[in-house]
Protein backbone atom coordinates (compact mmCIF):
# COMPACT_ATOMS: atom_id res chain seq x y z
CA UNK A 1 0.00 0.00 0.00
CA UNK A 2 1.09 3.31 -1.12
CA UNK A 3 1.47 6.54 1.88
CA UNK A 4 -1.00 7.75 -0.27
CA UNK A 5 -3.56 4.89 0.47
CA UNK A 6 -2.95 4.88 3.48
CA UNK A 7 -3.64 8.31 3.80
CA UNK A 8 -6.95 8.52 2.18
CA UNK A 9 -7.86 5.18 4.36
CA UNK A 10 -6.70 6.48 7.83
CA UNK A 11 -7.28 10.77 7.57
CA UNK A 12 -10.30 12.74 7.27
CA UNK A 13 -10.21 14.02 4.16
CA UNK A 14 -10.05 17.74 4.91
CA UNK A 15 -6.61 18.91 3.42
CA UNK A 16 -6.70 16.75 0.28
CA UNK A 17 -3.88 14.66 -0.39
CA UNK A 18 -0.23 15.96 1.01
CA UNK A 19 2.59 17.06 -1.74
CA UNK A 20 4.64 14.84 -0.60
CA UNK A 21 5.62 12.38 2.78
CA UNK A 22 8.47 13.83 4.47
CA UNK A 23 10.81 11.86 6.44
CA UNK A 24 13.37 14.06 7.87
CA UNK A 25 14.28 18.12 8.23
CA UNK A 26 17.46 19.97 9.06
CA UNK A 27 17.69 23.83 9.27
CA UNK A 28 16.10 25.35 5.92
CA UNK A 29 16.11 21.92 4.03
CA UNK A 30 13.47 18.79 4.52
CA UNK A 31 13.40 15.62 3.06
CA UNK A 32 11.51 13.13 1.43
CA UNK A 33 10.94 9.75 1.72
CA UNK A 34 12.28 9.32 -1.93
CA UNK A 35 15.72 11.27 -0.49
CA UNK A 36 14.63 14.34 -2.59
CA UNK A 37 15.67 17.76 -0.73
CA UNK A 38 13.82 20.75 -0.73
CA UNK A 39 14.61 24.02 0.37
CA UNK A 40 11.26 25.16 3.20
CA UNK A 41 10.49 28.58 1.61
CA UNK A 42 7.07 28.07 4.06
CA UNK A 43 8.79 26.82 7.50
CA UNK A 44 5.24 25.02 8.61
CA UNK A 45 3.32 28.11 7.38
CA UNK A 46 5.36 30.52 9.31
CA UNK A 47 6.05 28.22 12.44
CA UNK A 48 9.51 27.16 11.96
CA UNK A 49 11.41 30.05 13.08
CA UNK A 50 14.32 28.75 13.87
CA UNK A 51 14.56 25.74 11.03
CA UNK A 52 14.05 22.31 11.69
CA UNK A 53 16.61 20.58 14.43
CA UNK A 54 17.58 23.86 15.86
CA UNK A 55 19.94 22.50 18.90
CA UNK A 56 18.06 25.43 20.70
CA UNK A 57 15.00 23.45 20.72
CA UNK A 58 15.90 20.29 21.12
CA UNK A 59 17.93 20.95 24.05
CA UNK A 60 14.86 22.79 25.74
CA UNK A 61 12.48 19.97 25.02
CA UNK A 62 14.44 16.86 25.50
CA UNK A 63 15.87 18.44 29.05
CA UNK A 64 12.45 19.61 29.94
CA UNK A 65 10.85 16.15 29.32
CA UNK A 66 13.53 15.09 32.03
CA UNK A 67 12.55 17.42 34.57
CA UNK A 68 9.05 17.54 34.63
CA UNK A 69 6.20 17.33 31.53
CA UNK A 70 3.07 18.77 32.28
CA UNK A 71 0.77 19.32 34.91
CA UNK A 72 -2.87 20.57 34.69
CA UNK A 73 -3.91 24.33 35.16
CA UNK A 74 -4.10 23.56 38.80
CA UNK A 75 -0.47 24.52 39.03
CA UNK A 76 2.10 26.40 37.58
CA UNK A 77 6.13 25.70 36.26
CA UNK A 78 9.14 27.58 36.04
CA UNK A 79 8.89 27.70 32.47
CA UNK A 80 5.33 29.01 32.12
CA UNK A 81 5.95 31.90 34.14
CA UNK A 82 9.16 33.04 32.58
CA UNK A 83 7.29 32.66 29.52
CA UNK A 84 5.29 34.88 30.29
CA UNK A 85 6.80 37.83 31.85
CA UNK A 86 9.16 37.45 28.68
CA UNK A 87 6.12 38.00 26.40
CA UNK A 88 5.27 41.02 28.25
CA UNK A 89 8.46 42.22 28.01
CA UNK A 90 8.76 41.98 24.47
CA UNK A 91 5.00 43.26 23.85
CA UNK A 92 6.27 46.29 26.17
CA UNK A 93 3.07 45.88 28.13
CA UNK A 94 2.74 47.99 30.98
CA UNK A 95 2.16 46.92 34.64
CA UNK A 96 -0.87 45.17 34.53
CA UNK A 97 -0.74 43.30 31.43
CA UNK A 98 -1.47 39.62 31.60
CA UNK A 99 -1.23 36.07 29.40
CA UNK A 100 -3.59 33.14 28.70
CA UNK A 101 -1.60 30.51 27.09
CA UNK A 102 -3.40 27.99 24.76
CA UNK A 103 -2.40 25.34 21.79
CA UNK A 104 -2.73 27.19 18.83
CA UNK A 105 -3.93 30.35 17.28
CA UNK A 106 -7.73 29.53 16.48
CA UNK A 107 -7.50 29.10 20.76
CA UNK A 108 -6.22 32.12 21.18
CA UNK A 109 -8.54 34.06 19.08
CA UNK A 110 -11.27 32.06 20.86
CA UNK A 111 -9.83 33.38 24.26
CA UNK A 112 -10.23 37.20 22.39
CA UNK A 113 -13.52 36.82 21.47
CA UNK A 114 -14.22 35.71 25.19
CA UNK A 115 -12.31 38.57 26.71
CA UNK A 116 -14.22 41.02 23.79
CA UNK A 117 -17.56 40.21 25.00
CA UNK A 118 -16.78 40.89 28.35
CA UNK A 119 -16.31 44.66 27.96
CA UNK A 120 -18.95 46.55 29.09
CA UNK A 121 -20.39 43.69 31.03
CA UNK A 122 -21.52 44.20 34.38
CA UNK A 123 -20.62 42.58 38.07
CA UNK A 124 -23.56 40.27 37.70
CA UNK A 125 -25.09 39.46 34.75
CA UNK A 126 -24.97 37.57 31.40
CA UNK A 127 -23.14 39.41 29.03
CA UNK A 128 -21.90 42.89 27.67
CA UNK A 129 -21.17 44.09 24.35
CA UNK A 130 -22.04 41.24 21.82
CA UNK A 131 -20.84 42.79 18.08
CA UNK A 132 -17.47 42.38 17.00
CA UNK A 133 -15.97 43.84 13.73
CA UNK A 134 -13.64 42.20 11.22
CA UNK A 135 -12.09 43.09 8.22
CA UNK A 136 -12.94 41.76 4.29
CA UNK A 137 -10.15 39.25 4.12
CA UNK A 138 -9.24 38.23 7.18
CA UNK A 139 -8.31 34.72 8.44
CA UNK A 140 -8.88 34.08 11.92
CA UNK A 141 -9.33 29.69 12.33
CA UNK A 142 -11.40 27.70 11.59
CA UNK A 143 -13.47 26.92 15.06
CA UNK A 144 -16.95 28.35 15.26
CA UNK A 145 -15.73 31.25 16.67
CA UNK A 146 -12.61 32.08 15.27
CA UNK A 147 -14.57 31.16 11.89
CA UNK A 148 -17.19 33.57 12.18
CA UNK A 149 -14.52 36.37 12.13
CA UNK A 150 -12.83 35.23 9.07
CA UNK A 151 -14.02 36.50 5.68
CA UNK A 152 -13.63 33.60 3.15
CA UNK A 153 -17.06 32.14 2.23
CA UNK A 154 -15.63 28.69 1.01
CA UNK A 155 -14.44 28.50 4.69
CA UNK A 156 -17.91 29.22 6.28
CA UNK A 157 -20.68 28.29 4.18
CA UNK A 158 -20.70 24.44 5.40
CA UNK A 159 -20.96 25.77 8.83
CA UNK A 160 -23.97 28.60 8.89
CA UNK A 161 -24.98 29.76 10.91
CA UNK A 162 -22.01 31.08 12.70
CA UNK A 163 -21.70 33.45 15.71
CA UNK A 164 -23.82 36.32 15.41
CA UNK A 165 -23.30 40.20 15.40
CA UNK A 166 -19.78 39.65 13.47
CA UNK A 167 -19.62 42.54 11.06
CA UNK A 168 -17.18 42.24 8.52
CA UNK A 169 -16.29 45.63 6.92
CA UNK A 170 -14.45 46.30 3.45
CA UNK A 171 -10.49 46.35 3.59
CA UNK A 172 -9.43 49.69 3.61
CA UNK A 173 -12.38 51.78 3.82
CA UNK A 174 -11.76 53.75 6.90
CA UNK A 175 -15.52 55.57 6.80
CA UNK A 176 -17.06 52.06 6.61
CA UNK A 177 -14.72 51.30 9.71
CA UNK A 178 -15.98 54.20 11.42
CA UNK A 179 -19.50 54.02 10.70
CA UNK A 180 -19.66 50.84 11.95
CA UNK A 181 -17.79 51.15 15.41
CA UNK A 182 -20.35 52.43 17.33
CA UNK A 183 -21.01 51.64 21.22
CA UNK A 184 -22.32 48.48 20.59
CA UNK A 185 -19.18 47.10 19.22
CA UNK A 186 -17.28 44.97 21.96
CA UNK A 187 -13.81 44.96 19.68
CA UNK A 188 -13.07 45.23 16.27
CA UNK A 189 -10.25 42.27 15.64
CA UNK A 190 -7.61 42.60 13.12
CA UNK A 191 -4.16 41.08 11.44
CA UNK A 192 -1.49 43.82 11.21
CA UNK A 193 -0.63 42.10 7.54
CA UNK A 194 -3.33 39.33 6.35
CA UNK A 195 -1.45 36.73 5.60
CA UNK A 196 -4.27 34.54 4.09
CA UNK A 197 -5.29 37.15 1.37
CA UNK A 198 -1.61 36.79 0.34
CA UNK A 199 -0.09 38.82 2.66
CA UNK A 200 -1.71 41.98 2.47
CA UNK A 201 -1.04 45.23 3.93
CA UNK A 202 -3.19 47.88 4.91
CA UNK A 203 -3.54 51.08 3.70
CA UNK A 204 -1.74 53.89 4.95
CA UNK A 205 -3.64 55.37 8.40
CA UNK A 206 -6.00 52.49 8.83
CA UNK A 207 -4.40 50.77 11.70
CA UNK A 208 -4.09 54.30 13.22
CA UNK A 209 -8.04 54.65 12.29
CA UNK A 210 -9.03 51.62 14.01
CA UNK A 211 -7.14 52.52 17.14
CA UNK A 212 -9.17 56.15 17.27
CA UNK A 213 -12.60 54.50 16.35
CA UNK A 214 -12.03 51.88 19.13
CA UNK A 215 -10.91 54.71 21.85
CA UNK A 216 -14.14 56.74 20.95
CA UNK A 217 -16.20 54.01 21.00
CA UNK A 218 -15.09 51.91 24.38
CA UNK A 219 -14.37 49.08 21.82
CA UNK A 220 -11.19 46.77 22.43
CA UNK A 221 -7.97 46.53 19.31
CA UNK A 222 -7.07 42.89 19.34
CA UNK A 223 -4.20 42.58 16.80
CA UNK A 224 -4.34 38.72 15.49
CA UNK A 225 -0.20 38.39 15.75
CA UNK A 226 -0.98 34.49 15.24
CA UNK A 227 1.03 34.65 11.95
CA UNK A 228 3.31 38.09 12.14
CA UNK A 229 4.41 37.81 15.50
CA UNK A 230 7.63 36.78 16.59
CA UNK A 231 9.87 38.37 14.80
CA UNK A 232 8.00 37.31 11.52
CA UNK A 233 8.31 41.01 10.40
CA UNK A 234 12.32 41.94 11.93
CA UNK A 235 10.25 43.10 14.94
CA UNK A 236 9.03 40.92 17.49
CA UNK A 237 5.70 41.87 16.61
CA UNK A 238 4.14 43.23 13.69
CA UNK A 239 2.37 46.33 15.50
CA UNK A 240 5.88 47.53 16.37
CA UNK A 241 7.34 47.64 12.44
CA UNK A 242 7.03 51.71 12.05
CA UNK A 243 5.54 51.15 8.30
CA UNK A 244 2.96 48.24 9.66
CA UNK A 245 1.75 49.61 12.94
CA UNK A 246 1.87 53.09 12.70
CA UNK A 247 3.30 53.28 16.28
CA UNK A 248 -0.49 52.27 17.60
CA UNK A 249 -0.81 50.50 21.26
CA UNK A 250 -3.33 47.57 20.74
CA UNK A 251 -5.78 46.44 23.94
CA UNK A 252 -4.93 42.27 23.42
CA UNK A 253 -2.52 40.49 20.80
CA UNK A 254 -3.00 36.97 20.10
CA UNK A 255 0.09 34.82 19.36
CA UNK A 256 0.39 31.03 18.19
CA UNK A 257 2.92 29.85 14.90
CA UNK A 258 6.37 30.83 15.31
CA UNK A 259 6.58 31.05 19.03
CA UNK A 260 7.94 27.60 19.75
CA UNK A 261 9.40 27.31 16.53
CA UNK A 262 7.13 23.99 15.91
CA UNK A 263 5.90 23.26 19.00
CA UNK A 264 2.05 23.74 19.54
CA UNK A 265 1.91 26.98 21.72
CA UNK A 266 -1.03 29.97 21.59
CA UNK A 267 -1.03 32.48 23.74
CA UNK A 268 -3.36 36.03 24.48
CA UNK A 269 -1.33 39.06 25.61
CA UNK A 270 -3.85 41.24 27.70
CA UNK A 271 -2.52 45.03 27.67
CA UNK A 272 -3.04 47.26 31.18
CA UNK A 273 -4.21 46.00 34.07
CA UNK A 274 -7.91 47.35 32.85
CA UNK A 275 -8.42 44.79 29.89
CA UNK A 276 -6.72 42.01 31.85
CA UNK A 277 -9.35 42.34 34.66
CA UNK A 278 -12.02 41.37 32.27
CA UNK A 279 -11.75 38.01 32.33
CA UNK A 280 -11.69 36.36 36.35
CA UNK A 281 -11.59 33.09 37.63
CA UNK A 282 -13.67 30.06 35.51
CA UNK A 283 -14.66 31.94 32.74
CA UNK A 284 -12.23 29.90 30.44
CA UNK A 285 -9.81 27.35 30.42
CA UNK A 286 -7.56 24.44 29.05
CA UNK A 287 -5.82 21.40 29.69
CA UNK A 288 -2.27 21.64 27.92
CA UNK A 289 -2.16 25.72 27.77
CA UNK A 290 1.50 26.47 29.13
CA UNK A 291 2.74 23.12 29.16
CA UNK A 292 6.15 23.51 30.35
CA UNK A 293 7.32 21.52 27.12
CA UNK A 294 5.74 24.14 24.97
CA UNK A 295 6.70 27.22 27.03
CA UNK A 296 10.64 25.92 27.51
CA UNK A 297 10.54 25.70 23.90
CA UNK A 298 9.31 29.30 23.15
CA UNK A 299 11.48 30.74 25.81
CA UNK A 300 14.50 28.76 23.27
CA UNK A 301 12.87 30.73 20.54
CA UNK A 302 12.96 33.69 21.93
CA UNK A 303 16.03 33.70 24.04
CA UNK A 304 17.87 32.48 20.49
CA UNK A 305 16.09 35.48 18.02
CA UNK A 306 17.52 37.90 20.66
CA UNK A 307 21.61 36.10 20.98
CA UNK A 308 21.39 35.47 17.55
CA UNK A 309 20.38 39.02 16.29
CA UNK A 310 17.61 37.49 13.92
CA UNK A 311 15.64 40.63 14.11
CA UNK A 312 18.16 42.46 12.33
CA UNK A 313 18.68 39.39 9.95
CA UNK A 314 14.70 39.30 9.19
CA UNK A 315 15.19 43.29 8.22
CA UNK A 316 17.99 42.95 6.30
CA UNK A 317 17.22 39.59 4.27
CA UNK A 318 13.47 40.30 3.97
CA UNK A 319 14.61 43.86 2.25
CA UNK A 320 16.81 42.22 0.15
CA UNK A 321 14.71 39.02 -0.56
CA UNK A 322 11.85 42.31 -1.92
CA UNK A 323 14.56 43.79 -4.09
CA UNK A 324 15.35 40.72 -5.73
CA UNK A 325 11.77 39.86 -6.53
CA UNK A 326 11.09 42.86 -7.88
CA UNK A 327 13.84 42.25 -10.39
CA UNK A 328 12.54 39.23 -11.88
CA UNK A 329 10.40 39.34 -15.01
CA UNK A 330 6.73 37.94 -14.80
CA UNK A 331 6.63 39.17 -11.12
CA UNK A 332 4.28 42.29 -9.87
CA UNK A 333 3.24 43.38 -6.58
CA UNK A 334 6.05 41.60 -4.61
CA UNK A 335 4.64 42.97 -1.27
CA UNK A 336 4.98 42.27 3.18
CA UNK A 337 7.88 42.74 5.23
CA UNK A 338 10.29 40.80 6.99
CA UNK A 339 10.59 37.58 5.95
CA UNK A 340 6.48 37.44 5.67
CA UNK A 341 6.51 38.36 1.65
CA UNK A 342 4.08 37.05 -1.83
CA UNK A 343 4.62 37.93 -5.18
CA UNK A 344 1.75 38.16 -7.88
CA UNK A 345 2.65 36.49 -10.67
CA UNK A 346 1.26 37.76 -14.19
CA UNK A 347 2.47 37.30 -17.87
CA UNK A 348 3.76 40.24 -19.23
CA UNK A 349 2.64 39.97 -22.61
CA UNK A 350 -1.08 39.23 -21.02
CA UNK A 351 -0.73 42.09 -18.64
CA UNK A 352 -3.97 44.10 -20.24
CA UNK A 353 -6.02 40.67 -19.34
CA UNK A 354 -5.13 41.07 -15.83
CA UNK A 355 -4.64 38.54 -13.16
CA UNK A 356 -3.48 34.75 -14.25
CA UNK A 357 -4.41 31.82 -11.69
CA UNK A 358 -0.96 30.60 -12.44
CA UNK A 359 0.40 30.45 -8.52
CA UNK A 360 -0.65 26.59 -7.72
CA UNK A 361 0.81 25.34 -11.00
CA UNK A 362 4.43 27.69 -10.08
CA UNK A 363 4.20 26.43 -6.40
CA UNK A 364 3.83 22.27 -8.30
CA UNK A 365 6.71 23.41 -10.80
CA UNK A 366 9.08 24.71 -8.12
CA UNK A 367 8.50 21.64 -5.72
CA UNK A 368 9.76 19.50 -8.62
CA UNK A 369 12.43 22.03 -8.72
CA UNK A 370 13.28 21.39 -5.17
CA UNK A 371 11.53 24.37 -3.37
CA UNK A 372 8.11 24.73 -1.17
CA UNK A 373 6.64 27.64 -1.53
CA UNK A 374 2.85 28.31 -0.99
CA UNK A 375 0.10 29.38 -3.76
CA UNK A 376 -2.29 31.14 -1.30
CA UNK A 377 -4.06 33.02 -3.65
CA UNK A 378 -4.98 32.45 -7.63
CA UNK A 379 -2.41 34.18 -8.81
CA UNK A 380 -0.43 34.96 -5.81
CA UNK A 381 2.45 32.92 -4.20
CA UNK A 382 3.62 33.52 -0.38
CA UNK A 383 6.59 33.12 1.40
CA UNK A 384 7.45 32.43 5.22
CA UNK A 385 10.79 30.93 5.47
CA UNK A 386 12.49 29.91 8.81
CA UNK A 387 14.18 33.00 10.46
CA UNK A 388 17.69 32.10 10.15
CA UNK A 389 17.80 31.69 6.34
CA UNK A 390 20.41 33.22 4.51
CA UNK A 391 20.50 35.33 1.35
CA UNK A 392 22.70 32.37 -0.12
CA UNK A 393 20.05 30.05 0.35
CA UNK A 394 17.61 32.27 -1.23
CA UNK A 395 19.76 32.99 -4.17
CA UNK A 396 18.84 29.23 -5.22
CA UNK A 397 15.40 30.19 -5.46
CA UNK A 398 15.63 33.41 -6.88
CA UNK A 399 18.13 31.91 -9.57
CA UNK A 400 15.34 28.99 -10.27
CA UNK A 401 12.18 31.30 -10.40
CA UNK A 402 12.77 32.83 -13.99
CA UNK A 403 12.38 29.88 -15.29
CA UNK A 404 9.79 28.15 -13.40
CA UNK A 405 7.86 31.37 -14.28
CA UNK A 406 8.49 31.48 -17.90
CA UNK A 407 7.56 27.49 -17.83
CA UNK A 408 3.86 28.13 -15.70
CA UNK A 409 2.81 30.87 -17.67
CA UNK A 410 3.61 29.11 -20.88
CA UNK A 411 1.85 26.00 -19.86
CA UNK A 412 -1.17 28.12 -19.09
CA UNK A 413 -1.21 30.06 -22.22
Amino acid sequence: MSWQDDYAQTMLPVFGTPKAKLVAARGCTVTDDAGKDYLDLLGGIAVNTLGHGHPAITEAVTGQLSTIDHVSNFFTTDPQLNLASKLLEIAGAPAGSQVFFANSGTEANEAAIKLARRVGAPEAGSSGRSRIIAVDGAFHGRTIGALSLTAKEAYRAPFAPLMPEVTHVPFGDTDALRAAVDDTVAAVIIEPIQGERGVRLHPAGYLTAVREATREAGALMILDEVQTGIGRTGHWFAFQHPEVGEGITPDAITVAKGLAGGIPIGGLITIGEKVSALLGAGQHGTTFGGNPVSAAAALAVLDTIKTDGLLAHVRETGDWLAEQLTAIPGITGARGAGLLRSFAITDPQQADAGELPVAQALAAAAQGAGFIINPVTGDRIRLAPPLIITPVQLQDFIDALPALIAETVKAQS
